[in-house]
């Protein structure tokens, strides 16, 4: 029984451990945001990046320093790897009526590109950030062109 109401406990402190607290009220926020997420990754503050989306993003917080820490991880090696950082690009904007919007970004390097994906999702209170996401994989993009 005790462990029956610890985890109803925990599960219940859980609700209070989301990260966002704001909406966004336009489209235009939306690509704001992005667009200094992008900057910040591309400057690599990872944690202030994943800070300013967390304030958007109606998930746990403990999701949010895994993703943090993944990150920060796996920087280094992609200097390592693709050679030094030499811009930014938006890719893509695409919009599902006015209910979703993913934009997509790359960071360019000497040797290759990471992809930035964020997606957005309006409800009745404005715009959330349902998702985000990186990864050195954009032959996706040569598919809508």
């Amino acid at each position: 029984m005790r462990t029956i109401l610890f985890s109803a406990v925990l599960s219940f402190s859980s609700f209070f451990l989301v990260a966002q607290t704001q909406y966004l009220q336009d489209v235009s926020e939306t690509q704001e945001l992005s667009q200094s997420s992008v900057k910040l990754f591309y400057d690599g503050k990872i944690s202030k990046c994943l800070e300013n989306l967390a304030k958007y993003w109606p998930i746990p917080q403990n999701e949010i320093d895994g993703l943090e820490e993944k990150t920060i991880k796996y920087m280094n090696v992609l200097d390592e790897r693709f050679g030094k950082k030499i811009g930014t690009l938006k890719v893509n904007h695409e919009t599902i009526k006015d209910v979703a919007i993913r934009e997509t970004y790359l960071i360019r390097y000497e040797r290759a590109a990471v992809r930035l994906l964020f997606t957005y999702y309006k409800s009745d209170m404005g715009w959330t950030v349902y998702s985000f996401s990186w990864d050195d994989s954009f032959t996706e993009e040569f598919k809508q062109q």
